[in-house]
């Protein structure tokens, strides 16, 4: 099952395989306007203190209508800020000096900034053969769009062929689908793990398994800071602490060999503080090691 927005005809190819494909996809949100009379007809289905879910059956598939109080809220301080900021960029230049080419470039700048907020408001921009003044360059709310915005505000359109069946195991695939996600999202910028080109397969092995233990620290760490330190964040931490480092002291005796002291950098105030609040202990630091300088050679090359 996938969580993107795939075409229609990606969703057409997996409805007509040979192998039978579920899917469960985002919508774009143009489409729950046209299915918006539909959907006032169904009930809603609690699927979660905070979230409820309609179902509609339609041509062979199944639209599900989520609304969340938290992604309502979300939304909604996300709009207001981009609004607001984008009323005093507007503001703004309706106070300088510009050509209408110099207008229309910043107001290309202002959209981008702005994405979808761009269309709550009206912009009215001088013709060609006009000046840019107060009377050519205007602007003003769309209300209709405002309150048509405060309506969707935390619901999203979700269509799906697995037959109809309880609202809350939808939810639940939809879950574990962000879930899914949200550990790739980690693999890739937290613990910072790239593809590597393999040539055997039991290098392929050891590169995933060694991955998957990666993610089990990084998971363990997330459910100890959830206890021990709410505050904070498994990527916090791990920037934090990646001052410590392990570096080998190699000191040359006086009869020829090496000495190797492997040692980890002292951690700072913050660091033991940290370690405190999660009850985590560093190691004692490793024992010295004694190297004939031909043995060492040895080794080295064959690291290489």
């Amino acid at each position: 099952m996938d969580r993107g927005i795939p075409t229609e005809e990606q969703l057409k190819e997996m409805r007509e395989a040979t192998s039978p494909v579920a899917y469960l996809v985002g919508t774009p949100r143009g489409r729950l306007g046209k299915l918006e009379k539909q959907f006032l007809e169904r009930p809603w289905g609690q699927v979660k203190e905070s979230v409820e879910v309609k179902l509609l059956p339609r041509e062979g598939e199944l639209y599900i209508l989520a609304r969340s109080k938290g992604r309502r809220q979300k939304e909604r301080a996300i709009r207001q800020r981009r609004l607001k900021r984008l009323w005093a960029r507007l503001r703004e230049l309706q106070g300088q000096e510009l050509t209408r080419d110099e207008l229309l470039l910043k107001l290309g700048a202002a959209k981008a900034d702005a994405g979808r907020v761009y269309g709550l408001v009206e912009v009215q921009v001088p013709k060609p053969e006009q000046p840019v003044n107060a009377e050519t360059f205007a602007f003003r709310l769309r209300r209709d769009k405002l309150r048509q915005a405060f309506r969707r505000e935390g619901h999203y359109l979700l269509r799906s062929n697995l037959p109809e069946e309880d609202p809350a195991r939808l939810w639940q695939h939809y879950v574990q689908l962000t879930e899914i996600e949200a550990v790739f999202r980690a693999l890739k910028s937290d613990l910072a793990i790239r593809p590597i080109h393999h040539r055997k397969d039991s290098r392929i092995e050891a590169h995933i398994f060694v991955s998957f233990l990666a993610y089990c620290l990084y998971v363990t760490l997330r459910q100890r800071l959830r206890t021990l330190a709410p505050g904070l964040t498994p990527r916090a931490v791990l920037e934090k602490m990646s001052a410590i480092q392990m570096v080998d002291v190699r000191v040359p005796t006086t009869d020829g060999r090496l000495l190797i002291l492997p040692r980890y950098t002292q951690p700072e105030t913050d660091h033991q503080m940290l370690l405190h609040e999660l009850h985590l202990q560093l190691p004692a630091q490793p024992p010295p090691r004694i190297l004939q300088q031909e043995l060492e050679s040895v080794v080295e090359g064959a690291n290489l």
